[in-house]
């Protein structure tokens, strides 16, 4: 398909909703995300939409490769009960989800990215996926809550990390990643990090030429992790035209009267 696909990062923006909102609005992070899930649609009118979610409760192969991965992240209670309930909204909204144990929602961003013929929007507040901007895939960055966004394409990747999009799996194996427990090369920040792939083109060329020779495959490691799995796998991607009455209808059955007032008159306006 040639039409826009719009690739969501569910966890990341459910995330950035549930803290957005007041925790004294029921279920804040299902009213927050579908709100900006809404606002979305409305502005770039994608031919499909994807959601992709991380599943918690299953290692994936990153978090056996690095004992450190992600360790030390807790979530409330509160968020966890709506990270659960968010993936059937999505279905109502009649849009795809992309959900399977071993995997993070970033692989199955990759794999959409990948797989679709047309232009794609990444819309996700993970640094991660500048690996995936290219002429053909943006990535959408929320810059406050989620009412912000920042289009991040080739030149914004390359003025923010001093590297091209391709590059910056080997950028994040050198320079680390506190938020993943990525330790990267001693010594090395962002400055340096893209001045060794300045050099050198590539970290395996950087190894190859001699650099770090006493943790070349910790840093090859590295970069494995940072990778996003493009063969992750997807649903059928096809067209996806938003269902308002059935979303409407499923907002209800949660108790959400507010969202399902908002989508039924999107139903009526359509």
């Amino acid at each position: 398909m040639s039409g826009l696909l719009l690739a969501i990062d569910g966890d990341s923006l459910a995330h950035r909703a549930y803290h957005a909102l007041p925790k004294e609005i029921r279920l804040n992070a299902l009213v927050g995300f579908s709100n900006f899930l809404v606002r979305l649609w409305e502005a770039e009118q994608p031919q499909a939409v994807l959601v992709a979610w991380d599943t918690l409760e299953v290692p994936t192969y990153r978090h056996e490769a690095l004992e450190a991965y992600q360790s030390g992240r807790e979530f409330e209670d509160s968020i966890l009960e709506q990270l659960g309930l968010l993936p059937d909204l999505v279905r109502a909204f009649g849009f795809l989800v992309a959900k399977a144990a071993g995997y993070e929602a970033d692989d199955f961003l990759a794999a959409a990215a990948a797989a679709w013929d047309g232009p794609a929007l990444v819309a996700t507040s993970d640094r991660d996926a500048f690996q995936l901007v290219s002429e053909r895939v943006t990535v959408l960055q929320p810059v406050k809550g989620v009412s912000e966004l920042a289009r991040i394409g080739p030149a914004e990747v390359l003025d923010r990390y001093g590297v091209e999009p391709k590059q910056v799996p080997d950028f994040i194996a050198l320079r680390g990643d506190p938020s993943d427990k990525i330790p990267g090369a001693p010594g090395v920040g962002p400055k340096k990090a893209a001045d060794v792939l300045k050099q050198h083109g590539s970290l395996e060329q950087a190894l190859a030429d001699g650099r770090f020779p006493q943790i070349a495959d910790e840093l090859r490691l590295y970069r494995r992790i940072a990778t996003m799995d493009a063969d992750a796998p997807l649903p059928d991607l096809h067209a996806t035209p938003p269902d308002w009455a059935c979303a409407a209808a499923h907002a209800s059955e949660l108790r959400l009267g507010n969202l399902a007032t908002r989508l039924e008159s999107l139903r009526s306006s359509s």
